[in-house]
């Protein structure tokens, strides 16, 4: 059986971090963390004037504010040796303490319920922005087996980690290819066959001879999400998988048995239509759609493939996000939406440019499939490792002493 101790003595909570007013750091915002995602790098450096939490390389950040706790927004900060940071005052921080224990094992102990349960019933101060209370996490009692122990079971999950993180990256270099690809035939003209092409006046300005500027909401149609009557994280016979802007991000999915809601085919486009990320599109996603999304789908698929539209919203994200309608919620403006001009090449480039989108787009969605599932074996795993269920204490692991 494994002792239990409080953790604010079996880690270092909100420890001290040196940092200069003035200078530049790495930031993580809650917004950057994914649930269910073990590693978050500093996306971005930004001055530091003060406030906010600060943390170091190995360090867990792990958010005390509803709904985020709730959702899992839980990480470990991995940047280069001693790299520094700050991010959002909504963080506890948690560091290893030297001889007692690990911090990639302290990463999977706050992912529990063990920690996330306590710190849930702690919550106070107003709806909508309630907080965990420090203390009580502090004296939260957690298992405390032995280092090498601890390594062990660092060691099983991180494999599962690992692959998640590298599938994550392959899934990014398919993005960018793609991107990169619309862009050089509809942005810079340079599709096959183009040195053959004459370029005539458009109202934007030169085109490929044969392509022609239409209005994109004469070819569209558009359908926003609604609140579900019910869901629930379990997939009853029935129930239909449906989205939330976190599920998008992270794979996870809630089931709802509400059968008056918006569905988004995999073929169609889906849109964050209100908060932060609004703006952002998704494809190849089949269930109902919440409140704060939309569905855009092609009215002419022949004309328009979907993939041609998901990647022209995708490109001009920056100026749907800087026409957002709303002061303290920012919302998608549909009107704007549907002014933009989109070019509709001849039906050659049409056709080649669906074929070589789709087939990266599977990949990149086998390769989320498969995080998908590593994220279950995983949560699977990690309740019944943390609470010495399944004994690895005896089992031959080789674990470098600094893993994090």
């Amino acid at each position: 059986m494994t002792n239990t101790i409080p953790l604010k003595v079996f880690v270092d909570v909100n420890p001290s971090v040196n940092l200069k007013k003035g200078e530049k750091y790495s930031c993580v915002m809650m917004e950057d963390i994914t649930p269910g995602r073990r590693y978050i790098h500093g996306k971005r450096k930004k001055l530091f004037r003060g406030g906010g939490a600060k943390f170091q390389t190995g360090d867990v950040l792990f958010a005390r504010i509803t709904p985020c706790l709730e959702n899992g927004k839980i990480a470990q900060f991995i940047e280069e040796q001693n790299e520094v940071g700050f991010g959002s005052t909504e963080f506890f921080i948690f560091r290893h303490r030297e001889g007692i224990s690990d911090p990639a094992y302290i990463y999977y102990l706050a992912s529990t319920d063990i920690v996330r349960k306590p710190a849930e019933k702690s919550m106070f101060g107003a709806s909508g922005r309630q907080r965990a209370d420090l203390n009580v996490v502090k004296e939260v009692k957690v298992p405390s087996p032995p280092l090498p122990t601890q390594r062990k079971i660092a060691a099983i999950l991180s494999a599962y980690d690992d692959l998640i993180e590298n599938n994550t990256r392959r899934i990014r270099i398919l993005e960018e290819m793609a991107q990169a690809i619309y862009r050089e035939w509809f942005i810079h003209f340079r599709f096959p066959g183009h040195e053959n092409v004459s370029m005539v006046e458009s109202e934007l300005g030169l085109i490929p001879e044969g392509w022609e500027v239409v209005r994109l909401g004469n070819l569209i149609e558009f359908k926003k999400g609604k609140k579900p009557n019910n869901y629930c994280l379990e997939d009853d016979i029935g129930s239909l998988p449906i989205f939330l802007i976190e599920g998008l991000n992270s794979g996870v999915t809630a089931f709802t048995s509400d059968k008056k809601l918006i569905i988004a085919e995999k073929d169609d486009v889906i849109m964050v239509m209100d908060g932060a990320s609004s703006g952002k599109c998704y494809i190849r996603y089949y269930g109902a759609l919440g409140s704060t999304l939309g569905r855009y789908r092609s009215i002419n698929k022949s004309l328009l493939s979907p993939y041609h539209l998901f990647f022209t919203l995708d490109q001009n994200f920056r100026q749907i996000s800087d026409n957002n309608t709303g002061a303290a919620i920012p919302h998608a403006n549909k009107d704007f939406i549907n002014q933009i001009n989109i070019l509709i090449p001849i039906n050659d480039i049409r056709i080649q440019f669906h074929r070589i989108a789709e087939n990266i787009l599977l990949l990149r969605e086998n390769l989320r499939n498969r995080n998908i599932n590593l994220c279950q074996q995983r949560d699977l795993l990690l309740p019944r490792l943390i609470s010495g269920e399944l004994d690895v204490s005896e089992l031959d692991i080789a674990v470098p002493e600094d893993v994090l």
